[in-house]
């Protein structure tokens, strides 16, 4: 039998799983109070054969993401261009009017959890300490509250 959802989910499902690169580095934007948001773009890429010109194609989407607060923090401290990641979340979409009065529309993965899978940060600390018997680093530790267990597939 299948599993029985929560009555507060009203039969419906926004759920996400993405595993990709990121685009850039993430860009941070603070608020008053101290509440902060980062974004940054995550592309994923689908592999196939054209069967008329046994062309291997490959087809990259762009994700827009957004992170918050601590989880904001941590991933500005810790990823770069080009690092991959496991991140779960949840769609939104927004629309904005510019200073033209222009309305403007994007569609966002809003991050929940997420996973460092390779790091440019990490593989630079590890290699230097390859070479070296020095201590730990702690600025490398996973930090508090970060998933470090194996991906849920």
């Amino acid at each position: 039998m299948g599993e029985i959802l929560p009555k507060t989910m009203n039969g419906t499902l926004n759920k996400v799983m993405l595993i990709g690169h990121l685009g850039d580095d993430v860009k941070m934007h603070y608020f008053d109070g101290g509440n902060c948001i980062g974004r940054f773009q995550l592309a994923t890429n689908e592999v196939y054969i054209n069967k008329t010109t046994n062309e291997k194609i490959t087809s990259t989407e762009w994700h827009n993401l957004v992170v918050r607060n601590k989880a904001a923090e941590i991933c500005e401290k810790y990823l770069s261009k080009g690092d991959k990641i496991y991140v779960e979340g949840r769609i939104k979409s927004r629309q904005w009017q510019t200073e033209d009065g222009t309305t403007k529309y994007t569609t966002e993965i809003q991050v929940t959890e997420f996973t460092f899978l390779t790091t440019k940060k990490e593989t630079a600390y590890t290699k230097q300490n390859q070479d070296t018997e020095s201590a730990k680093n702690t600025n490398f530790d996973a930090p508090e509250g970060l998933p470090i267990n194996d991906l849920p597939f």
